[in-house]
């Protein structure tokens, strides 16, 4: 647990918390309450007044009615994502393991007009949060031009943060209504291997304190493989964070997916577990938001393109479940977004299928029945690769996050947020 300061002498503070530990004895839901108040009084103290209105009113408000119109829409049969993942570009200054942008024949940027288009469409249905992804975001040159047409909207930018400058920084909030999601692969060591660059770890360490010195909403992603699973679970690192300012660490597990997959970083059936149970006492035990997409309140593995809850469109305008299955049947050059969903029996058969095959990640636990669907269904291979279905018929089966015991959410926040507005928000792995 971090360090805890409470005015007074040490008498009085040894005294609270003599009271405090007696207290979470009979009542175990205190711990969490008290650790949320010391987050909220951190974030307030810290963020930009205009990123903090925009992330209350247009992420938080405004988002969880966009989920409650995505649910009305499912009573009535009409299908619509309750929000979108997009991949802007497939450029990108690193070039990672487990990558499934790298390697394509020719890479990709999307139209600035394209872009605004989605984004409109997606409005007109009552949804205003994006994800917003690539290759690396922040090498698509029109993407302050776009997201400065819609401060109704909320955008997560998915970055590796190598070049996220004070003065982009300072974009950013000017915008308001982005939050850097900056991901971690590892420490010194591990973080040159895993993106292969040179002097990534300190690089993003600097990437996080610009984002947080310019007021941001700032978060941390971290793709949990076997390399860098002993720093995803170290309370030095997550006091680290705590201590530049950060809001939210996001946990998602490694898929081995892209040209270079290398499958022997995918955590094992109780690797998962560990970590599962980890992330649930760490929301008590720590002043920062504990962020996952792959459980649901009650601890049971849960998959946010089977469900519809995202899908991704990348960077050449294909719609795909997620950005890992790289298949598709429908581009949004040829037809509206509204169209596509309504028409789609490709995506509508997975949000079917995959259900019923697991309830975690069918691409780590059955990829060969996956292209079996693509080839039933006259799915187009939209990696930029042109052999994604072959990888699939070869890649060795791993455990994802549908396996496991299920460890439920402690804290009533975290369970309400969870089913009534999804807290996880469909991250991408």
């Amino acid at each position: 647990m971090p360090a805890i300061k409470i005015a007074g002498t040490f008498s009085d503070r040894a005294l609270l918390n003599k009271q405090r530990k007696n207290a979470e004895k009979h009542w175990p839901s205190l711990n969490w309450e008290w650790i949320l108040q010391r987050m909220i009084k951190r974030i307030l103290k810290n963020t930009d007044r205009k990123c903090l209105y925009k992330f209350v009113y247009n992420m938080g408000v405004k988002g969880s009615l966009s989920f409650a119109r995505y649910q009305k829409r499912l009573k009535n049969g009409d299908f619509f994502p309750a929000f979108h993942f997009i991949s802007v570009t497939d450029d990108c200054n690193l070039n990672c393991q487990g990558c499934w942008v790298t390697h394509k024949k020719k890479n990709s940027r999307m139209s600035p007009e394209t872009l605004n288009r989605i984004i409109e469409e997606t409005k007109a249905k009552g949804s205003y949060f994006f994800g917003i992804l690539g290759g690396e975001p922040l090498t698509y040159r029109p993407l302050f031009e776009v997201l400065k047409k819609h401060p109704d909207c909320y955008f997560q930018l998915f970055t590796n943060g190598t070049l996220l400058t004070p003065e982009v920084a300072e974009e950013l909030r000017k915008l308001g209504n982005v939050t850097p999601l900056i991901s971690f692969e590892g420490d010194e060591v591990v973080a040159d291997i895993r993106r292969r660059g040179k002097d990534v770890f300190r690089r993003t360490v600097e990437a996080v304190e610009n984002a947080t010195n310019a007021g941001l909403i700032t978060g941390v992603a971290m793709s949990v493989c076997k390399s860098n699973m002993d720093l995803a679970l170290s309370a030095d690192f997550i006091n680290s964070l705590i201590q530049k300012n950060v809001a939210y660490l996001w946990y998602y597990i490694y898929r081995p997916v892209g040209a270079d997959s290398t499958v022997e970083l995918a955590l094992e059936k109780h690797e998962i577990q560990k970590l599962r149970q980890f992330m649930v006492d760490a929301r008590s035990q720590f002043d920062i938001a504990i962020i996952d997409a792959y459980w649901d309140q009650d601890g049971n593995g849960l998959c946010p393109a089977a469900t519809g809850l995202s899908h991704h469109i990348n960077a050449s305008g294909f719609v795909e479940p997620c950005p890992v299955i790289q298949f598709a049947a429908e581009n949004v050059e040829d037809k509206s977004l509204e169209n596509i969903y309504k028409e789609s029996v490709f995506l509508e058969a997975l949000r079917n299928e995959i259900p019923k095959k697991t309830s975690g990640c069918v691409i780590m636990e059955d990829p060969k029945w996956l292209v079996e669907m693509t080839e039933k269904y006259n799915a187009k291979d939209s990696s930029g690769r042109e052999n994604e279905a072959e990888r699939l018929k070869a890649m060795p089966l791993v455990p994802s996050h549908g396996s496991g015991t299920p460890v439920p959410e402690k804290g009533w926040i975290y369970r309400f947020a969870k089913k009534r507005a999804f807290f996880g928000l469909g991250a991408y792995g």
